[in-house]
C-alpha cells in the first residue's frame, strides 16, 4: 500500500505538469462527487493508461483545475472510501477497480487520490456497459480507433492451455478418459459411432483437452491421475468439501485430488440434499422439494473449476451448511457484475481459462450458451427461495445457494406476483436481505410501488403488504414517525435533567424498526436524532468527570 508521504510526492510531481492530461485529472469536489461520474472517469483513465502504456492513472479530488488546493469532504471515513472499490468493481465489465483510494492532508486541506490501473490487455474497460476515454483533459466516449487499438492487443495468457512438457497419456486416468468419451457422446449424440473409431489421442484432440497430442494443464486437471497433479505449475488442483453445523463447527470434510471429471460426482454425493416442505399461500397442501436443484449445484461447482485462477495456488472450496451451500474459487469475476451476466444472457467474451472452458463444454460439464447462472436464479425463483448471493471481493468469487425460505415476506411476494421480472426479483431479494441497492434501483422499485423507506433502509410497500397479508410486518418495518423519537428524547431529558449517551440508546434502540438489523445501525440512527435536536438548539451536551451528558438547552 502506498503511504501518504509517497502519495504527496506523487501529487507534487503531477502538479508540476503544465496541465491535466489523458492519465491525470483534477476535480474540486468540495462537498461531494457523483458516483456514476466517478465510474465514467475510472473507465476513461483506465483505458488511457492502457493506451499510453503507463502503470496507472490518477484522479484527485479537492484540487481545482488551476491547481488551487480547495479540499474535499467527499466520502469521509476510511470504510466509505474502501467501499468505493466494490461499488465501481460491480459495474465494470472485467471487475477491475481502484488499485488504491487514499485521503490525506495536502497543504492543510483534505484531498482524495485514486490510483487507477490500466485496462486489461485486449479488453477496454467499460462502466455500466459503456466505454469512456479522454480527448486531452475532457471526458468523452471511447473512440472506435482507440477501442480497436485495445481490442487488437494479445489477451490474458491462458494458463489452462499451457503444455505440460514431461507429461504423456500415461499420466491420465483411464476411467476418466472413458467418462469423458461418454459425456462427449451425450453432448454430440450424432457422433456416437464416429467417436468409437477414434483412438485416445484423436478423441482428446477433438474434445480440445489436448493440443496436437500434447498434454495440457486442462488435461491434467480434468483427466489426470492424482500423482500427476504435482506436474501443474503453482496450482493446488484439489476440491475441498467441508460440512459445518449451524455454529460453523466442522463435522466432516473430504479432499478431492483425482481427475475433476470423476471427483465432481464424489463431492456432490456428499451433499445431504434433504426434502424441504413449505406451505404455499392460498393452499392447504404443502409443497415438497429438494433443498438444492441438481443442475444448480453442478453448474456452481463446474463454474468454480472452469474459472479458478490456478496460478494463485488456492484450492476450490465447497462448504455445506444446514440451509445453504457455499462455493469459493480464487480469481476476480471477469464478466464484471452478475446483473450484467443475467441481463446479457450470453457467453462471456473474456475467459481466464479458455481451453478449459471449451473442453468442459465439449465434455458436457458447463452450459454451452452461457446462460447457466441465469438458470440457477430462475430455479430459485420457481421455488420461492432466496436468490443466490455472489460475493466478489478480495480476488475471490464466493457463491451461496440457499436451500430453504429465509424470508416468508419475500416468498409471498414471489408467490402472489408471478409477473415480476427476474431483475425485479433480484432487487427485492437484496432488500429482503438488507443489502444495499443503488438509488436508481430503489427509485424504480418505488415507482412500481414495491418498496418504501429511505436509503439504505427500504421495506415492503403498503400496497404489497396488503396484497401479501403482511400488514403487521409493514407497520413494524415502517416504524414510528421520526417526531415520536425526537419527542421521546426531549421528554426524557425534561424529566431526568440529563442522560448519558448509553441511556439515550437504551431509550430508543428497542423501539426502532427491524430493518435496522444491527446494533451499530441503530446507534447511528440515535446519533442522527441527537444531532438533529442539537442543530435545532433544543438540546446540548456537556463533558463532566470523563463522561458526556445530554440536557435540555435553556
Amino acid at each position: 500500500m502506498v503511504s501518504d508521504a509517497e502519495l504527496i510526492g506523487i501529487l507534487d510531481r503531477l502538479l508540476k505538469l503544465p496541465c491535466e492530461n489523458e492519465v491525470f485529472e483534477l476535480k474540486e469536489a468540495k462537498n461531494d462527487f457523483d458516483s456514476n461520474k466517478l465510474g465514467k472517469y475510472f473507465s476513461a483513465l483506465s483505458n488511457e493508461a492502457n493506451l499510453n502504456k503507463v502503470n496507472c492513472a490518477w484522479l484527485v479530488l479537492g484540487i481545482a483545475d488551476n491547481k488551487t488546493v480547495v479540499g474535499s469532504h467527499f466520502c469521509e471515513g476510511e470504510k466509505k472510501l474502501q467501499g468505493l472499490k466494490k461499488e465501481i468493481g460491480d459495474k465494470t465489465n472485467n471487475r477491475i477497480s481502484f488499485r488504491g483510494v487514499s485521503a490525506f492532508v495536502y497543504h492543510g486541506k483534505r484531498v482524495v487520490m485514486f490510483e487507477i490501473p490500466p485496462a486489461v490487455a485486449g479488453v477496454p474497460t467499460s462502466f455500466m456497459g459503456l466505454c469512456y476515454g479522454r480527448d486531452g483533459s475532457s471526458l468523452v466516449a471511447l473512440s472506435e480507433e482507440k477501442s480497436q487499438r485495445i481490442l487488437s492487443q494479445p489477451r490474458i495468457s491462458d494458463w489452462s492451455a499451457e503444455i505440460v512438457e514431461d507429461a504423456s497419456l500415461d499420466d491420465l486416468d483411464s476411467d476418466a478418459i472413458l467418462k469423458a468419451r461418454v459425456n462427449y457422446v451425450v453432448k454430440n449424440p450424432k457422433m456416437a459411432d464416429l467417436v468409437k473409431s477414434w483412438d485416445d489421442v484423436t478423441f482428446l484432440n477433438k474434445a480440445l483437452v489436448t493440443k496436437k497430442g500434447k498434454i495440457t494443464n486442462t488435461a491434467i486437471l480434468l483427466l489426470g491421475k492424482p500423482e500427476s497433479k504435482s506436474m501443474l505449475k503453482n496450482a493446488d488442483a484439489k476440491i475441498r468439501w467441508i460440512l459445518k453445523d449451524k455454529d460453523r463447527s466442522v463435522l466432516d470434510y473430504y479432499i478431492a485430488d483425482g481427475p475433476f471429471i470423476l471427483e465432481v460426482e464424489n463431492v456432490l454425493s456428499k451433499i445431504r440434499n434433504l426434502k424441504y416442505r413449505y406451505m404455499k399461500r392460498g393452499t392447504l397442501f404443502p409443497d415438497e422439494v429438494d433443498m438444492y436443484d441438481n443442475y444448480s449445484i453442478r453448474e456452481a461447482l463446474h463454474n468454480a473449476i472452469a474459472h479458478q485462477d490456478y496460478s494463485l495456488g488456492v484450492r476450490i472450496t465447497f462448504v455445506e451448511m444446514p440451509d445453504r451451500l457455499i462455493f469459493s474459487n480464487a480469481g476476480s469475476f471477469l464478466p464484471g457484475s452478475v446483473d450484467e451476466v443475467i441481463r446479457c444472457d450470453a457467453p462471456s467474451e473474456v475467459y481466464r481459462n479458455k481451453l478449459l472452458v471449451d473442453a468442459m463444454r465439449n465434455l458436457n460439464m458447463v452450459d454451452t450458451i452461457g446462460s447457466g447462472i441465469k438458470r440457477i436464479f430462475e430455479i430459485q425463483k420457481r421455488k420461492f427461495f432466496p436468490m443466490p448471493d455472489y460475493d466478489l471481493d478480495s480476488n475471490m468469487v464466493k457463491v451461496t445457494i440457499f436451500g430453504k425460505i429465509l424470508d416468508e415476506e419475500y416468498a409471498n411476494i414471489l408467490a402472489m406476483n408471478p409477473d415480476l421480472t427476474l431483475s425485479e426479483i433480484m432487487l427485492l431479494d437484496k432488500v429482503s436481505k438488507h443489502q444495499e441497492i443503488s438509488k436508481d434501483a430503489a427509485d424504480y422499485l418505488r415507482r412500481k410501488k414495491l418498496i418504501e423507506g429511505r436509503r439504505p433502509y427500504y421495506y415492503l410497500s403498503k400496497e404489497m403488504a396488503e396484497k401479501t397479508g403482511q400488514r403487521v410486518k409493514y407497520s413494524v418495518d415502517r416504524g414510528l414517525d421520526k417526531k415520536y423519537y425526537l419527542d421521546l428524547i426531549v421528554d426524557a431529558l425534561s424529566r431526568h435533567k440529563r442522560l448519558s449517551r448509553g441511556e439515550v440508546d437504551e431509550l430508543i434502540i428497542g423501539k426502532l424498526p427491524d430493518y435496522y438489523d444491527s446494533v451499530d445501525k441503530k446507534r447511528r440512527k440515535v446519533e442522527k436524532l441527537l444531532g438533529e435536536l442539537k442543530a435545532s438548539g433544543k438540546i446540548a451536551y456537556i463533558r463532566k468527570d470523563g463522561s458526556s451528558y445530554w440536557f435540555i438547552k435553556k
